[in-house]
């Protein structure tokens, strides 16, 4: 017996998820071919950059763990910022800014969730249509241009910081925190995971599937609302292209960092690798001059070698 338990015990290395190995990885490389690319700068620089992805991963995470999708979180983030830049530009004022790309988000994943949850379209198709109007809205609210002129206190916060850290990062820091709570500590995260694994245990406790994947589509529209304050203070501007393709990088990391796409199986932190994974992608292949067409396929790319590697060490 004593034999058979030792035998049976996995290998440490089992344990370790595709996605850190393929960081680690990613990580050796470009240090290996990337000038700069270990600097204490570039390293910091890749943490602010990968914010606005964490905003939009976090949520996206609990959506797939429904069994949803919502494409049009990169078009509402787009909205958003234009919003965030047009409200503050007209009454210099930050708060009424974020304000504005709260409610507009929040209305956007309200709206994603009312079509899945009660009029029965699937996600893929409800969230296709919501895209194409949140892409046609920045463009008549823009007219095509980009909106200048935003106030300091809009532009400031990208570049802040806070005891030493840069304020993009705390706010990161502060929305992971506060979905790892509300996910594993609270019976709405509870909720969350029989959403995707078992609804009808939820209509059997008396409570509305629906109504919580309504809210669930919400949250990602309100992240999305945040994190345009932090795109329209990156971009010194609100553009009406801007988060356009986001919600690619952002599927990507949820599943680079382990999230079925069934059964109510997500891990927040494997999101966070994941997008820490393509935001090092994407900065060494800047450093190493390649074009944005190259970095779109090496992020395809890195979601089928980390889900491999997953793969195989399962079977092992």
């Amino acid at each position: 017996m004593r034999e058979a338990a030792i035998v049976s015990q996995p290998n440490p290395l089992q344990r370790i998820p595709g996605v850190a190995i393929v960081l680690v990885l990613l990580i050796a490389l470009f240090g290996a071919i990337a000038p700069g690319f270990l600097s204490v700068a570039n390293l910091s620089n890749v943490l602010v950059q990968s914010t606005i992805l964490t905003m939009l991963a976090l949520p996206m995470t609990l959506i797939i763990m429904t069994e949803g999708l919502d494409l049009s979180m990169g078009a509402v983030l787009t909205l958003t910022s234009l919003c965030v830049a047009i409200v503050s530009l007209a009454t210099k004022s930050m708060l009424l800014g974020l304000g504005a790309g709260l409610l507009v988000g929040t209305a956007f994943g309200f709206a994603n969730g009312w079509l899945v949850a009660i009029v029965g379209i699937p996600p893929f198709v409800a969230t296709l249509g919501t895209l194409g109007m949140a892409q046609g809205l920045s463009l008549i609210i823009s007219d095509g241009q980009s909106v200048v002129g935003i106030p300091h206190s809009v532009r400031d916060i990208y570049s802040a910081t806070l005891l030493g850290v840069p304020v993009p990062i705390v706010m990161a820091l502060v929305t992971y925190a506060a979905f790892h709570g509300l996910l594993y500590h609270t019976r709405f995260g509870t909720y969350i995971f029989a959403l995707g694994g078992n609804r009808e245990a939820l209509r059997y406790a008396g409570l509305s599937p629906n109504r919580l994947l309504i809210a669930v589509y919400a949250i990602g529209g309100a992240m999305a609302g945040i994190a345009g304050l932090l795109m329209t203070a990156r971009m010194n501007s609100g553009h009406p292209t801007a988060g356009l393709g986001l919600e690619f990088d952002a599927i990507a990391a949820v599943a680079v960092g382990g999230t079925s796409f069934e059964r109510g199986n997500g891990w927040l932190l494997g999101t966070l690798l994941g997008v820490l994974s393509v935001g090092v992608l994407r900065n060494g292949l800047n450093l190493i001059s390649l074009p944005s067409s190259v970095q779109v396929a090496s992020v395809g790319v890195l979601v089928i070698v980390a889900l491999f590697l997953d793969g195989l060490r399962s079977r092992a």
